[in-house]
């Protein structure tokens, strides 16, 4: 009876020490576990390529571009879908300084007979859109509505007084009218102040992505006020 009650005793021994080791094990994973993504939540996206990258001997290399974007997409998690393979377009404005002048996105509808619009604007870290307006032609003026969803922007506008503390503009783009701004992040929405009126968005450090819906696009609306930018 004697050594029975001592086999026992050592078996519930082991057994403790068993559930003991599984349940520190478990409460290390848990903790790898938080820390893993607190720090991908710590993450930022921050800028990698630059002109020296974008231009060859004068010339703008859209693939490279596109590299950049399809970098910023992988980390922000946006899918790469056969639709935006096929329609996906950048932009280089012929200003000569993608790095801080340019956008890439991909216009989802553009229904010139129901009078609707829907783009999704790709800006890489600091890269602004030249300042521009849309003016009625054929069509009505376009008006347009803003969302972030990755990363921030600051929204410019000509209407309201000049916000302090604005980012310096590049000098490739030239002076604006644009001097009213505030700092778009992710999930705020924002809409055009007043119809043909002058605005652009630029990014912030980490990037943009940005959904806007509009009435329809008239490219033969749209006015720069940049001597260096056209399409």
């Amino acid at each position: 009876m004697k050594q029975n009650f001592l086999n026992l005793s050592r078996l519930f021994a082991v057994v403790c020490a068993l559930v003991l080791i599984a349940s520190c094990n478990n409460a290390t994973k848990q903790a790898d576990c938080c820390d893993n993504n607190n720090n991908k939540t710590d993450m930022k996206y921050s800028k990698k390529y630059t002109n020296a990258d974008f231009y060859t001997d004068g010339v703008f290399n859209e693939d490279v571009a596109k590299a950049a974007y399809l970098d910023m997409f992988e980390f922000y998690g946006i899918p790469w879908t056969p639709f935006l393979e096929e329609n996906f377009w950048v932009a280089e404005f012929g200003v000569g300084d993608f790095e801080n002048v340019g956008m890439a996105g991909v216009f989802w509808v553009n229904d010139a007979e129901h009078g609707y619009f829907a783009h999704a604007i790709y800006l890489l870290p600091g890269q602004m859109i030249p300042e521009h307006a849309h003016v009625k032609t054929d069509f009505p003026a376009k008006f347009e509505t803003w969302m972030v969803t990755h990363g921030w922007c600051y929204n410019f506008s000509e209407v309201g007084e000049a916000t302090p503390n604005p980012p310096a503009i590049p000098a490739s783009h030239g002076p604006v009218k644009s001097k009213n701004f505030v700092i778009q992040n992710a999930g705020e929405i924002v809409h055009l102040k007043e119809i043909e009126t002058f605005h652009f968005l630029m990014a912030g450090p980490e990037g943009a992505i940005v959904d806007e819906w509009a009435s329809y696009h008239d490219g033969a609306g749209l006015r720069f006020t940049s001597p260096n930018a056209s399409l």
